[in-house]
Order: C-alpha cells, then sequence, then structure tokens
C-alpha cells in the first residue's frame, strides 16, 4: 500500500491526520463490503492514490464509523470527500470514477503548489460565488435548493418539500446541493439560513420545510406564488437576457459536459461576455426551447436573441473570423 493511502483505524487518526497537515489536500473515501460498486471504486481510489503522491487518501470504512460518516452527511456508499485546509471542498457521491479522477486531478495541483502567489484572493472568490447565488436565487420564480432532484430525494425534509409543491401544482426549478459543495455551503451564509431545503420565490429567500408548511396551513403560500408566465414568453426572455445567451448543461465554472465546456473555454478565451442558462436544472426550458428555435442539441447560442447555433456552429464562425465580428460589443477589457 502506498505511504499516502490509508486505511482509517480510528476517529483521532483522521484528525491527527488533518491537523499534521494543514494547507494540504486530504481525499476521504467512504465505503462498505457490502456495497459492489465500493470494490471497483476502491481500485481506482488506489490506483489515484499511487499517482498523486502529494495528497493523502484515507479509506473509511463508513459503518465502522458512524458518527463521522454521520459529520460528513454521508447518505450513500461509495462517496468520497474533498478536504483542503481540514474543510470539505468537494463532494462525490456514487461510482463516478471519471468525476473522482478530474476532482484528484485539480486539487492534486492545488496540493503541489500550496506555496507562491495565489491564483485569486479569497474576498474575489467570495463575490464570484455571491454572484453565482444570486443568478441562481433569480433562474425560476420559484426555486427549491434540495437534497437530490425531484425524481430522487435524497433526504426526508425535500422528498416532503417536492410533495407539499406538486400536491399544490407548484411549478419550480431545484439545485441539488449534494452536486456543488461550494454552493451548499456558501447558500447557508449568503441566506442566513443554515439548513436545507431553502426556497426561494422571486430571488428572496421564504424559508425550509417548517415554514412552508405553515404557509400553506394557513392559505397564504398559493397567494404567494407568482403567476405563471407563458412559455414561449419565458423563453423569449432567456434567449433576450444578454446580447451574448448561452444554453449550457451544468454553469460556466462547472459545466456538465464536454460540448458545454468547450464552448464555455472558447468564448472565456475569446473574452466575450455573455450570460447563461443551465438547461439540466429545468427539463421545461430544456425541451421547450427546442421546439422554440428548432434546434435539437445543446449547447445553444443566442446572439441579441436570435440564435446562432451550437458548438460546431461557433466553431465555423471562429474558423472564418466571423465570431470576434458578431459579438465585438461584448468583448471584455
Amino acid at each position: 500500500m502506498d505511504s499516502n493511502l490509508i486505511e482509517l483505524t480510528s476517529e483521532d487518526g483522521l484528525k491527527n491526520l488533518i491537523e499534521k497537515n494543514k494547507g494540504s489536500v486530504i481525499i476521504l473515501d467512504f465505503w462498505a463490503t457490502w456495497a459492489q460498486p465500493c470494490s471497483q471504486m476502491n481500485e481506482v481510489f488506489a490506483e489515484l492514490a499511487g499517482k498523486n503522491s502529494s495528497v493523502n487518501f484515507v479509506k473509511i470504512e463508513a459503518e465502522k464509523f458512524p458518527e463521522l460518516s454521520e459529520s460528513f452527511e454521508i447518505e450513500a456508499v461509495p462517496a468520497f470527500i474533498v478536504l483542503k485546509n481540514g474543510k470539505i471542498a468537494e463532494r462525490i457521491n456514487g461510482a463516478n470514477a471519471p468525476e473522482l479522477t478530474n476532482a484528484v486531478a485539480k486539487y492534486a495541483k492545488v496540493s503541489t503548489f500550496v506555496t507562491g502567489k495565489p491564483v485569486a484572493t479569497s474576498e474575489k472568490k467570495a463575490v464570484d460565488l455571491n454572484t453565482r447565488l444570486k443568478e441562481l436565487l433569480n433562474s425560476s420564480p420559484v426555486m427549491a435548493f434540495i437534497k437530490g432532484t425531484p425524481t430522487q430525494p435524497r433526504c426526508g425534509f425535500s422528498r416532503k418539500l417536492i410533495e407539499i409543491f406538486n400536491e399544490n401544482q407548484v411549478k419550480f426549478s431545484s439545485f441539488n446541493i449534494l452536486a456543488d459543495e461550494e454552493v451548499r455551503q456558501g447558500l447557508k451564509e449568503y441566506s442566513n439560513w443554515p439548513t436545507y431545503p431553502q426556497v426561494y420565490i422571486n430571488g428572496e429567500l421564504v424559508g425550509g420545510l417548517d415554514i412552508i408548511k405553515e404557509l400553506v396551513a394557513n392559505g397564504e403560500f398559493k397567494g404567494m406564488i407568482p403567476k405563471e408566465k407563458d412559455l414561449n414568453e419565458r423563453l423569449k426572455e432567456l434567449t433576450t437576457k444578454g446580447n451574448a445567451m448561452i444554453f449550457i448543461k451544468g454553469s460556466p465554472e462547472a459545466p456538465r459536459c464536454g460540448f458545454s465546456k468547450t464552448l464555455v473555454n472558447m468564448l472565456d478565451e475569446k473574452k466575450i461576455k455573455y450570460e447563461y442558462f443551465d438547461i439540466l436544472q429545468d427539463e421545461e426550458v430544456r425541451q421547450g426551447l427546442k421546439k422554440f428555435v428548432d434546434w435539437p442539441t445543446y449547447p445553444m447560442v443566442f446572439n441579441k436573441g436570435e440564435l446562432v447555433g451550437g458548438l460546431d456552429i461557433i466553431k465555423e464562425l471562429d474558423s472564418s473570423g466571423e465570431l470576434d465580428t458578431m459579438f465585438a460589443l461584448e468583448k471584455s477589457i
């Protein structure tokens, strides 16, 4: 076994490791003997440990350390936690080897270059995160931050909230806070609300499940729900949100498919300013936009409300030099 691959034998062992490796990256692997996917992911974990000596890899048998598992909110195995400076930096749920590999590659670089000038100050990161949170809060008239998805909620409180929404025929968008640790922790401070789920209406915090229950019980909730816009009207507003508007899977900071990532990289390299919409967060928009503009795939790029096309079209425009001309007024300085 590699010296940086550790099998946890006591909770104190993890505390001591974190204390001795302040400023370094530690990756935790929560697993169980009975879960078949864990066997394969443990092999991946060990292989990554062998290739990344600057990072400590810790295997934790979840059922042997129930309090530790609970403290990290482990609800299913395998689950992987990236610790940076002793705090959770990222969470990977399930047997997702590519996502784990990418996370290790990203944080191994951080661990290797601990000294030197930081890429960005903590103040700048906070501003960037607050901007992203504000965009998320306002991405739908009714926005719910939950554990899991509406079809697969990952906790009882989130499940009950979805049931209430469905019973009251509320159209809403959701964000899975288990998929993004930065948003999960940052939103607690941004809204000064410590628990999930959280519900926002027109960008304003309403509260958690108990508040929603009270509002439903006293009859106030239905009156708070914004009148539903016609889908075509909503799509027109979205496509004209910015002169350069892109519809992608994920966010520019964390694209969820290769095509979206390539598009974002191209626009960023060209220093083209753009607004974006994450189509994974709203199935109605995702399917409706295809019909609205008669374009079957994502990502999509719009210029002043008019469809330009997908990634291939953008590549062609870049090759011909037309891309710079088209978005000349949208260049950032």
